[in-house]
């Protein structure tokens, strides 16, 4: 029995030996070419990753992979994936033709969490060709027309046709799958790479297009990370990269921009602010190549459900609290692992909950039963205090979440920045509304019981940043209550120790919050113990997080008597 794509191509044959319409045939064809087949499962799909640092894994650990329960094992060899790849500069490592996946150079690439994700959904064979090098651009190192530096667009050209050759001799049958890229950064150093890089990027997607004779080859651009100390101090040169990249995302069908700035930035112990996504960053970006794919091939991630039961009685009284903030708020290295058997951790169906994370990475649909919603198996402070505030007062409460990880105070502002694609105020004024109006629409009388933010923690390791923090915060407090409509909207904010950072001693955000407090009686604020553990003096662990959220509920509480 033929499989289904031959079946319509014979069809189109004999269509056109019997002098069918044209349309008939077209449209074979089109069937033809986009049928699923019954023999796929023996066809290699194979996947490209190209790029600069980010892509190459740098200051990623393989050891620590292991640190992060939901990528547990990555570290190991994937003996039944191929990899072939050519990474960094005159000393580059080479695979020098087809190896198995593994990790190169004991860095951490988004290809190892890629793959052990698509192929919980694909039993097709999977082959991997990997070029990057940091530090490069694509005026000049990957230009297709008039390449310069390292020449990598024809180096990354010849690993490919290589690799596909080698395919080929072996007689294994192959289909390249998609592209994925990861590169930008250095671009914005030279102002016309940086003006002209939507350009640029759509003349190198046609590029590789023809040279790999694939017309309808997919790529996947990976979103510049702006959790990094450039996405700070570079935020309009980043902002113009950003623009150029969905600028030609936009104009091609087959071209998908890739969320990035919610996964993972690894620490610099001296200031805090690094450049590179580090082990979990780039696990996590893997991750989103593989959510992308996915949902091209119609295997979307499953999504948690609705709550199937309202737990609130007709016309009872609401508190609808607001949690709000960024990386801790989100619970970065939150795992739910690491609290196995936590009561906290169970779906509460007694308490509704909404959320925003990532800047809208992921959105609730509906209210659903509050629990771990989190990136990668992780939780944020939502679920302890949600718990505690049950223990000790049994009003009917709600919740909603929205927090952004890569975000600094100055996107929640009011005015936001330059780079407006990154302000925040409206869309949360918005869904902070749509809770709301929602649990009114349920007929309950709803008490806007406070919003719950937690103070920046990238704003505290940088000093333009820092030195502005209380004031912006200060804006957003006050805008909120007029747009709010509730003038006497309580706000608790809470802040940890400041990362330790001599040339940020001088700037005191601790108390420039009380002397703002003290002139606000509706503003609380919650400065954290000095022996409240971060990993590298900035991120929270588990453990952490579920602290946070009782220190904040215990506030509350305090705040309702």
């Amino acid at each position: 029995m033929f499989s289904p794509r031959i079946t319509l191509f014979l069809l189109c044959c004999i269509g056109q030996q019997f002098g069918l319409p044209a349309a008939f045939s077209e449209g074979l064809l089109y069937a033809a070419e986009n049928a699923e087949v019954e023999d796929d499962d023996d066809v290699t799909r194979v996947f490209i990753f190209a790029g600069q640092s980010n892509m190459e894994g740098a200051d990623s650990n393989i050891n620590r992979v292991d640190s992060f329960p939901p990528f547990e094992g990555l570290g190991q060899e994937q003996s039944d994936v191929l990899f072939s790849y050519n990474l960094g500069r005159n000393d580059a490592y080479t695979s020098e033709g087809w190896v198995r996946l593994r990790s190169v150079n004991q860095w951490v690439g988004p290809e190892l969490s890629f793959v052990r994700e698509i192929r919980k959904y694909v039993d097709s064979p999977i082959a991997i060709i990997k070029c990057a090098v940091g530090g490069t651009t694509l005026g000049e190192d990957w230009n297709p027309d008039q390449p310069g530096g390292f020449m990598l667009y024809p180096k990354a050209l010849k690993l490919v046709r290589d690799s596909l050759a080698e395919l080929t001799k072996r007689d294994i049958r192959f289909r390249v799958e998609g592209l994925m890229w990861h590169q930008g950064e250095n671009d914005m150093f030279n102002d016309d790479y940086r003006a002209s890089y939507g350009d640029h990027l759509s003349r190198f997607i046609q590029c590789w297009r023809r040279d790999l004779g694939v017309s309808d080859l997919r790529i996947y651009v990976g979103e510049l990370h702006c959790k990094s100390v450039w996405g700070m101090d570079n935020r309009q040169r980043m902002y113009e990269l950003s623009q150029g990249q969905k600028a030609a995302c936009g104009r091609d069908e087959r071209v998908e921009y890739v969320p990035n700035n919610h996964n993972g930035m690894t620490i610099d112990q001296r200031t805090g602010l690094h450049y590179h996504f580090g082990t979990l960053g780039q696990l996590g970006h893997g991750m989103e190549y593989a959510k992308a794919y996915l949902s091209n091939i119609n295997q979307a991630l499953p999504r948690r459900t609705p709550l199937k039961v309202w737990p609130h009685r007709p016309q009872q009284r609401v508190k609808l609290y607001i949690l709000a903030g960024h990386r801790n708020m989100e619970g970065e290295r939150a795992f739910t692992a690491h609290l196995d058997g936590d009561p906290i951790l169970a779906d509460n169906h007694v308490v509704p909950f909404r959320y925003s994370i990532g800047g809208g990475v992921s959105v609730s649909d509906h209210w659903e039963a509050l629990g771990p919603a989190g990136f990668y198996e992780t939780f944020g402070p939502e679920l302890s205090f949600a718990h505690r505030l049950a223990a000790h007062d049994d009003s009917a409460i709600a919740i909603g979440k929205f927090t952004h990880s890569g975000s600094q105070i100055l996107d929640w502002t009011p005015e936001g920045s330059i780079a407006e694609d990154r302000n925040l105020y409206q869309k949360w004024i918005s869904f902070i509304k749509d809770c709301r109006r929602d649990l009114e629409g349920k007929g309950h009388d709803v008490e806007l019981a406070g919003i719950v933010y937690h103070m920046g923690e990238n704003d505290m390791c940088f000093y333009p940043y820092k030195k502005n923090a209380v004031a912006r915060l200060s804006s957003i407090i006050k805008q909120s209550r007029v747009d709010l409509n509730e003038s006497e909207l309580k706000w608790l904010v809470s802040s940890q120790q400041p990362f330790p950072n001599e040339s940020l001693e001088q700037l005191d955000v601790a108390n420039e919050l009380i002397s703002v407090a003290e002139m606000d009686s509706h503003l609380q604020v919650l400065l954290l113990p000095e022996d409240f553990p971060l990993d590298r003096n900035l991120l929270m662990d588990a453990h952490g997080v579920k602290r946070l959220g009782e220190l904040l509920a215990k506030e509350t509480l305090s705040l309702d008597q």
